[in-house]
């Protein structure tokens, strides 16, 4: 059974940082692209960033790009994503997934996670 679960979300003000982590099991965790994305209450989800399976090849949304950075620990089966100069605009749900996933490609079919609450004010 394939099990993503997400922790490590939080209150944070403007300009903080988080790092949430996401620990894989029940499938072939270093085989396999991840995904992280994110839903804002009354929006759709957003796919913000993935990684290929070395770790070599991301993508990054341009609404976090260059302030958000994925890795990954293939030894450990753990999806890591680094949040720095938070926005109150990043306030959201975030979820980890399989697969690599873009934009708003939607999450019909996709494996993820419950994820973890992110929520930037002053």
């Amino acid at each position: 059974e394939v099990q993503l679960v997400e922790s490590g979300g939080g209150s944070v003000q403007p300009g903080g940082s988080l790092r949430l982590s996401c620990a894989a099991s029940g499938f072939s965790f270093s085989f396999t692209g991840m995904s992280w994305g994110r839903q804002a209450p009354g929006k759709g989800l957003e796919w913000i960033a993935n990684m290929n399976t070395g770790g070599g090849s991301t993508y990054y949304s341009n609404s976090v790009k260059g302030r958000f950075t994925i890795s990954r620990d293939n030894a450990k089966n753990m999806l890591y994503l680094q949040l720095d100069s938070l926005k109150p605009e990043d306030t959201a749900m975030y979820y980890c997934a399989k697969g690599r996933h873009y934009s708003n490609e939607g999450d019909e079919g996709i494996e993820r996670g419950q994820g973890t609450q992110v929520t930037v004010s002053s």
